[in-house]
């Protein structure tokens, strides 16, 4: 498995995090109890899985807590709930952190993971992209690739979830500067920690250049800049016989225009 994540800069970027800068999480937390009461369901032994212990045992100070570490620390059919907590996007294998969330899993148990999705940060994405490219001519990695919603689901399905549902939420953040950004995602434990970063302080000349053009393309009238950061959700079911199952396709016994109450329309395949 190819090591997309380097593991101690990862766990050396998230000790220096401050917990008031985890505005995101916050938001996750709160994404997470309003998930839990449209359920409506009385969870026994919930289990969460994240990089900032901390944070997660204050929201839910009943939970085991288990480090997102590449093998899990997860029993098989030991918990109705579980939770993957903003660190999804740093996984090496994603698929087979699902799986062995599912596998902890007892029938019918629930589980629902949050992490920054691929609008994240585009902005900034694209501005240190052109301005590396200006000044030196290439590009080297330094933001971690991150999920698109239109795939996510699949990734469920993968790892054998029942009733898969994926979606988002895009979130706006303004900064006086790029800088004043970069500042908060150190705050953040979210600095590159990718295993194929450049290993020395970025040229301040691309720094500057990346400034300008974020301030040029992504700056509001009161001279701010904006960040988009899009947290993914996503929903599963660990299998049960008593669960709903989807019809086969073909099965309908019942016409859509019938239902709706209208005239139902044959398409010419000829095209005329």
């Amino acid at each position: 498995m190819p090591q997309l994540t380097d593991r101690a800069a990862l766990a050396r970027n998230r000790r220096r995090a401050e917990q008031g800068a985890l505005f995101l999480h916050a938001h996750a937390a709160d994404e997470v109890q309003e998930r839990l009461r449209e359920v409506n369901r009385t969870f026994q032994s919930m289990a969460i899985v994240t990089g900032f212990p901390d944070f997660w045992a204050d929201m839910f100070p009943m939970a085991t807590i288990v480090p997102d570490e590449d093998i899990l620390d997860l029993h098989p059919d030991t918990h109705d709930l579980v939770l993957h907590m903003m660190s999804l996007h740093w996984a090496n294998d994603p698929v087979g952190q699902l799986v062995q969330c599912r596998h902890a899993l007892q029938p019918d148990g629930m589980f629902l993971a949050c992490f920054p999705g691929g609008q994240t940060l585009h902005e900034l994405r694209a501005t240190l992209a052109e301005a590396e490219a200006r000044i030196v001519g290439g590009l080297s990695p330094r933001i971690a690739p991150m999920g698109e919603i239109r795939d996510l689901g699949g990734l469920l399905q993968r790892a054998g979830f029942a009733l898969p549902v994926a979606d988002g939420t895009a979130l706006t953040a303004s900064y006086a500067t790029p800088f004043d950004l970069m500042h908060d995602l150190r705050k953040m434990g979210e600095a590159n920690a990718l295993t194929g970063r450049i290993k020395h302080p970025t040229r301040r000349s691309i720094l500057s250049e990346a400034a300008a053009i974020y301030a040029a393309n992504f700056g509001d009238d009161d001279g701010r800049i904006r960040a988009t950061f899009e947290i993914i959700s996503l929903t599963g079911w660990a299998p049960a016989d008593h669960q709903q199952k989807p019809l086969r396709p073909g099965s309908a016994t019942t016409r859509l225009a019938e239902v709706l109450g209208t005239t139902e329309t044959t398409l010419d395949p000829s095209g005329d």
